[in-house]
């Protein structure tokens, strides 16, 4: 009777797991090992054959493509900081001030944007913004503007954009983690006479810091990764790491050299996501759940 059970229970575990482990190997891990192997091919572009460092030495060698990795990295950094300063009092909001009614209600608010896809709410913002939108409509209309101005294609429009399309994958891990925050601490320090700013700094930010972590993890990863929003928002003078891979891959067709960026980009955007984790003392396994 025994042994049957455990041969019904793995015959269930074989039905789910293959399926799941066909797709990660097929979809993920086999095309990324054939990348691994063609980023260390040479090419003619390099008078090179064989196996060869050279795709990854061309990052070194030319400023123009490790210039674009740190100010992607830079840009990256503070898009993240500035999400993460606008999800923590909205978290608060949400899981510590509104009511059980209003929770759901803003829950739905703040998912609303994402039920269409990246490219429909970057055209969005285009519309908006660009010389003949509706801002530059009304602000000319109002007197406020003499002529309408172009808004688009800076890096402050494109860290607007960037902000927006990643602001929820900070807001719920923050909220999921500040829901276990006991509100009788934050009272008791209230009733102690403790300053709002000390709250924060002492009760609130020190517990949701494996939120904190979790999104901005994703936040960075994101942004790091991104290439619809810089590409539209931030116009041609946008020098952004992805455009690099794309322009490699598929303008120049030297998918070796591409390849070679997009294995660079994981291991050096993992090196400074780890450099964060030390600085805050964060577990990578705590971070992850």
């Amino acid at each position: 009777m025994n042994s049957s059970r455990k041969f019904r229970i793995r015959w269930g575990f074989l039905v789910f797991f293959i399926p799941v482990f066909l797709w990660l190997f097929l979809l993920i891990v086999l095309p990324h090992l054939e990348l691994l192997r063609m980023s260390f091919l040479g090419t003619d572009y390099y008078g090179e054959s064989g196996v060869t460092l050279g795709n990854y030495g061309a990052f070194f060698t030319e400023p123009i493509y490790w210039l674009t990795f740190v100010r992607t990295a830079l840009f990256s950094i503070l898009v993240t900081v500035i999400v993460l300063i606008i999800a923590l009092p909205v978290a608060f909001y949400v899981t510590k001030v509104a009511g059980l009614k209003v929770q759901g209600f803003l829950m739905v608010m703040l998912l609303m944007p994402f039920w269409v896809s990246e490219l429909i709410r970057v055209y969005g913002w285009m519309i908006l913004l660009r010389e003949s939108g509706v801002i530059n409509h009304f602000l000319t209309r109002l007197g406020i503007l003499q002529q309408p101005i172009e808004m688009l294609y800076n890096d402050i429009t494109m860290i607007m954009g960037l902000v927006y399309t990643t602001m929820l994958f900070m807001v719920v891990p923050i909220i999921g983690v500040m829901e276990s925050l006991d509100d009788s601490l934050i009272e008791a320090a209230h009733d102690l006479g403790a300053k709002k700013l000390t709250i924060w700094r002492k009760i609130i930010i020190p517990w949701t810091m494996p939120g904190i972590m979790s999104g901005s993890v994703i936040v960075f990863m994101l942004v790091l990764g991104s290439y619809l929003t810089p590409k539209l928002m931030g116009g041609k003078n946008s020098l952004w790491f992805t455009e690099q891979i794309y322009n490699q891959m598929i303008i120049y067709f030297n998918w070796n050299q591409g390849a070679a960026f997009g294995f660079l980009l994981l291991l050096l955007s993992s090196l400074i996501i780890m450099t964060a984790l030390k600085l805050t003392k964060q577990e990578f396994s705590k971070v992850i759940k």
